[in-house]
C-alpha cells in the first residue's frame, strides 16, 4: 500500500481547502467538515506508517475543525461530535479526548432519537470512564436495525461498558471482519478507524484483544 500517496493526497485537499475557506457562515461549516475529513484521511495513512507524531498532528487538526464545523451545523449534526472524539483518541490525545467527550456530552446527544447522537454519548462517556452509564445507551443501541446502526459495534461498546472481555473480543473481531469485506472505506484510506478506536479504549480496560490485520497499524 502506498500510504505516501494517501497522505500527500489528503494533506493536499487539506492545504487547498484552508485555502478557500469562506465567511458565509453555511458554506464555511461545510467546508469545515471537508478539512476535518482530510486531516483524518492524513492521520489514518501516517498512523499506518507508523508515523505517529504526524498522525497526532493531523488527528488534532481533524478534532479542532469538527468542532469548529459544529458552531454554525444544522441540528442534529451528531456525526461531528463522533469525529472529534474519535480524532482524539485515535491521536493517543487521553486529556483532548476527555476534554472533547465532555464538550460533546454537553450538546445533548444522549437524548437524541437518531442512533448516531447516542453513539456519539455512549463513545464519550466510555473515554470519560463513564461505564455504568453508556452501558445503558449501548445496550439500546444493539436494537436498532443493522440499517441503522451496525450490531457488531454496538455489541462491542456494550462488552466494553460491561467490562466483559470474552463478549468484547468476539464482538470487535467481527468488527474487522466487517471492515476487511468492505470495498468503501473513510476518505478512501483502507484502515479500520473504528477497530482502532474501540480497541485503544479497551485497552484502558485491560481488555485489548490484539487485533491484527492489514488494515490495522502494525506495533
Amino acid at each position: 500500500m502506498d500510504w505516501d500517496a494517501h497522505a500527500e493526497r489528503e494533506e493536499g485537499r487539506y492545504a487547498d481547502g484552508l485555502g478557500r475557506l469562506p465567511d458565509d457562515p453555511d458554506a464555511r461549516q461545510k467546508q469545515l467538515v471537508r478539512l476535518a475529513m482530510a486531516a483524518t484521511g492524513a492521520g489514518l495513512a501516517r498512523l499506518m506508517q507508523n508515523r505517529r507524531a504526524e498522525a497526532a498532528g493531523w488527528f488534532s487538526r481533524s478534532a479542532g475543525r469538527f468542532r469548529e464545523s459544529y458552531v454554525d451545523a444544522p441540528p442534529a449534526s451528531w456525526g461531528r461530535l463522533i469525529g472529534a472524539v474519535k480524532a482524539r483518541v485515535l491521536a493517543g490525545d487521553r486529556e483532548g479526548a476527555a476534554e472533547d467527550a465532555v464538550w460533546a456530552l454537553e450538546q445533548g446527544p444522549a437524548n437524541a432519537e437518531s442512533p448516531i447522537g447516542r453513539y456519539a454519548a455512549t463513545l464519550a462517556l466510555l473515554v470519560l470512564g463513564r461505564d455504568d452509564e453508556a452501558v445503558d445507551l449501548a445496550e439500546r443501541l444493539q436494537v436498532e436495525p443493522e440499517d441503522a446502526f451496525p450490531r457488531t459495534v454496538a455489541e462491542a461498546l456494550t462488552a466494553l461498558a460491561a467490562g466483559d472481555g470474552d463478549a468484547y473480543g468476539d464482538a470487535v473481531g467481527r468488527v474487522l471482519v466487517s471492515f476487511e469485506e468492505r470495498d468503501e472505506y473513510l476518505e478512501g484510506i483502507p484502515v479500520a478507524d473504528t477497530v482502532i478506536v474501540l480497541e485503544a479504549l479497551a485497552k484502558r480496560r485491560g481488555l485489548a484483544a490484539g487485533l491484527t490485520s492489514p488494515l490495522l497499524p502494525s506495533g
